[in-house]
């Protein structure tokens, strides 16, 4: 499958981060937005209480599956916000190396932060995303 995403990367800022520093999709392409995915299962509770790898894989694969509805894959992904509920730099650390290991070697510009509390009982993990495909006539 062919994607609409090119990523940019820039010699004159540091090679040691684990992302692009920029995204460019060329015109026409369509756009989706993905809401924050979480660490919910079917029936609508958190998973893995307390394990911030375990629920950042749960929110991988709901994202996946997100995206999958839309026609899209994670390597049309432009641009992804990690969220966690921590502000101990050793969790964040935890569910980038998980998030890592789904995105591969498609390393799009990501903000990756600690937020105070996340919308669901119990939750830890969070990520949303933007993606672009080309257009349906192109």
């Amino acid at each position: 499958m062919s994607s609409s995403v090119r990523l940019i990367r820039n010699d004159q800022l540091t090679q040691q981060v684990e992302y692009a520093y920029a995204a460019v999709a060329d015109a026409p392409v369509r756009s989706v937005w993905v809401a924050g995915a979480c660490p919910l299962d079917l029936d609508g509770t958190t998973v893995a209480v307390g394990d911030y790898a375990g629920q950042a894989h749960q929110v991988m694969r709901n994202l996946v599956t997100a995206l999958e509805g839309a026609g899209a894959s994670l390597t049309d992904v432009v641009k992804t916000t990690v969220y966690v509920a921590s502000s101990r730099q050793s969790d964040l650390g935890t569910v980038w190396k998980v998030y890592r290991e789904y995105m591969g070697g498609h390393d799009v510009p990501s903000t990756l932060l600690g937020v105070t509390v996340l919308g669901y009982q119990d939750q830890l993990v969070e990520v949303e995303a933007v993606a672009v495909l080309p257009s349906a006539g192109s």
